[in-house]
């Protein structure tokens, strides 16, 4: 089983910046990926980020060049740093962790971009 916990959502002005993380704990397994999901009011969840093993990225279209994604393979956690956040970046960001075993989410962190 693997334990992720999320941090650092909170509110930010249009064109601020935040940085969420997250640990993972438990049988992670040597290879995996990890990354973001968000969800904003009355949509699906999209895929926001996400890095491998190798440290390979992929990113939304809607937040390329605006936000990067790293990890930290000691520690068993990723982060997410957000820049030049826009309102439509409003959402509840998911982390998550995919390995042989299965994929395992951490409980959500509210991120509010609002002047």
């Amino acid at each position: 089983q693997v334990q992720l916990v999320e941090s650092g959502g909170g509110l930010v002005q249009p064109g601020g910046s935040l940085r969420l993380s997250c640990e993972a704990s438990g049988t992670i397994l040597s290879s995996y990926t990890m990354g973001w999901y968000r969800q904003a009011p009355g949509k699906q969840r999209e895929l926001v980020a996400f890095i491998n093993s190798l440290g390979g990225t992929s990113f939304a279209d809607s937040v390329l060049g605006r936000f990067t994604i790293s990890r930290d393979n000691v520690k068993n956690t990723e982060h997410l740093q957000m820049n030049s956040l826009k309102p439509e970046d409003t959402a509840v960001y998911y982390c998550y962790l995919r390995n042989v075993m299965g994929t395992y989410w951490g409980q959500g962190t509210q991120v509010t971009v609002s002047s």
